[in-house]
């Protein structure tokens, strides 16, 4: 569905209007019903503050503020850099809210930051000052000082400091990029979402508002996250913050915006338009507020900070809104995208298969394990470390049978896949290799390895699992989707069992979910293979002749 400007206005007024109904006397918070997080009610308060000022900021950009929201922000910004806020701190929640206070403050400067008192203006740079004297997260969080720093030195109030911050997130960022468009969120290998709405998003952004260019490979990056996006509006469901929602459109929006893009204008206005459709059809408001979950509440896609407010992260999509309502993404003829195609991103280690409207992510590269970080079993993350996610599907909770998974059984323990090591993605498939981890006192077998390959046709997925140093007595185990959907696992080599497993907790799509299993007892060196299919039928093809086929292009190639 394409979205006019004029509803996506709506849309923001409506969210603002319900936020609103909770916001504190003194208006420097927007206290949401819903569980804290672990940072507290009052950072909660300022989360709900700083995340809603985002929405009204894109929204008001261009002067028009009929509801008079920038008021009840001004109000709101006195009042809590004068005291009532939490102060930022090292590793702080704080931190996060400042970027989005800054950013806020620089895009509404004239009707806003313009009209504050000297003193009121120098209360506000104080506490947002603070975001230079901690420490951020080892990721993505660098860019929150530095957005900080951006809208201080728009306001002429830069100096050596602001040049600093801005100076290390850039020189981070640098070292983050592995290719194809993609950032690493941090040192490693964590490619999720955060690419879109914070790594491409705050310095591209930054320097469209400085008419400098644009150095983050946005457009690179576009080309293959748009693909990432299903028919249905649906954005691929894979990594952390996923309550965040709609704010996955951001970097489309963003490219549209400022230039940087691949797409045409009708292309990106459809794509933006119809995820926002996605999730408000498909009940992620209740009395108006965004709840915490994916369509409604869905705890599996929380995080410990996850708050009342976070799911206004999504604000980040009204960046649309900087575009005037002249411009070409809103004028433009809309295009709808083709519907088929196979990706692979050598730099992350993904390979994406688009067929018949839904999207396949098929994992061989992000695990969110960081470099100084040991492999344990219990730190086994289902948003990162199964083979493949989908737009239809979600995967299982950590508590449940592992959907997309190898695994191995011996002497009663299930391994989990924790680092994964790249080893190749080219045309149709993506391989990687790992290390199987136990929840037991020697976490991993000496010389057991499993090296992995994927490869796809059409909505069908050839996967092949070469076992290595299996001690006697090892069981394997493979799964499919986890779905109610008809999508089978058929196993074409070395596979001996059928089995389904139930997952009660099921995924952010669906109450409960089976899981078909795949199992095979083996020793020493094995290659396993199967084809799974996600809601379609396993093609009839002489399979085995496709495993050699794949080997000798992949694991075989040396």
């Amino acid at each position: 569905m394409s979205y006019t400007r004029e509803q996506w206005v709506g849309t923001a007024d409506d969210l603002l209007t319900a936020a609103w109904r909770h916001a504190s006397p003194d208006q420097a918070f927007l206290d949401l019903p819903g569980r804290p997080s672990r940072s507290g009610v009052r950072s909660d308060g300022l989360e709900g503050y700083a995340r809603t000022f985002l929405a009204a900021a894109f929204r008001t950009a261009h002067g028009d503020d009929p509801h008079n929201w920038l008021e009840r922000y001004a109000a709101g910004l006195t009042a809590g850099t004068a005291g009532e806020w939490p102060a930022i701190f090292d590793v702080g929640q704080p931190m996060v809210e400042s970027a989005s206070v800054a950013l806020g403050l620089r895009l509404t400067r004239p009707w806003l930051w313009d009209k504050l008192t000297e003193t009121q203006q120098d209360r506000a740079e104080a506490w947002l000052r603070e975001a230079f004297r901690h420490v951020p997260a080892a990721n993505n969080w660098y860019f929150f000082p530095y957005t900080v720093a951006a809208f201080l030195e728009s306001v002429g109030r830069g100096d050596e400091e602001t040049q600093q911050a801005k100076r290390r997130a850039m020189e981070l960022l640098d070292g983050w990029y592995r290719g194809d468009g993609w950032y690493s969120d941090g040192d490693g290998r964590a490619f999720d979402h955060y690419n879109g709405w914070a790594l491409h998003l705050y310095p591209a952004l930054d320097a469209h508002l400085n008419g400098q260019p644009i150095t983050t490979h946005l457009k690179e990056h576009l080309d293959s996250f748009h693909l990432l996006f299903g028919a249905d509006g649906a954005p691929i469901y894979f990594g952390r913050s996923l309550t965040y929602r709609f704010a996955a459109a951001t970097a489309i929006a963003l490219g549209a915006v400022t230039g940087e893009t691949p797409l045409t204008p009708g292309h990106s206005r459809y794509l933006i338009g119809n995820t926002l459709d996605y999730f408000l059809r498909n009940g992620a408001l209740t009395d108006g507020l965004l709840t915490l979950g994916w369509h409604g509440p869905h705890e599996a896609s929380l995080q410990p900070y996850s708050g009342p407010a976070s799911p206004y992260w999504a604000s980040k999509a009204f960046v649309c809104l900087l575009a005037g309502p002249d411009h070409p993404l809103w004028t433009a003829e809309e295009e709808r995208p083709d519907p088929d195609r196979t990706l692979a991103l050598r730099g992350p280690g993904l390979l994406i298969q688009r067929h018949n409207g839904v999207t396949r992510l098929h994992n061989h590269g992000s695990d969110h394990v960081r470099p100084f970080e040991g492999e344990y079993a219990p730190d086994e993350d289902p948003l990162y470390s199964r083979f493949a996610y989908s737009t239809a599907t979600g995967p299982t909770s950590k508590h449940n049978p592992a959907d997309n998974h190898i695994g191995l059984v011996i002497r009663g323990k299930r391994s989990v896949r924790r680092r994964i090591h790249p080893l190749g993605a080219a045309a149709n498939w993506a391989a990687s290799a790992h290390h199987p981890v136990f929840d037991t006192d020697q976490v991993m077998v000496p010389g057991l390895r499993i090296e992995s390959v994927t490869a796809v046709w059409d909505d069908q997925e050839l996967r092949i699992h070469r076992v290595i140093g299996a001690p006697p007595g090892t069981r394997a185990e493979l799964t499919g989707w986890a779905t109610d959907l008809p999508s089978p696992l058929v196993g074409v080599r070395g596979w001996t069992g059928v089995e389904w497993q139930t997952a009660p907790q099921g995924t952010a799509f669906a109450a409960t979910a089976s899981v078909p299993t795949l199992t095979a007892d083996i020793e020493g060196t094995v290659t396993l293979a199967a084809v799974a299919v996600l809601n379609g039928t396993v093609q009839e093809t002489d399979w085995d002749a496709r495993v050699d086929e794949i080997l000798a292009q992949t694991l075989d190639a040396g």
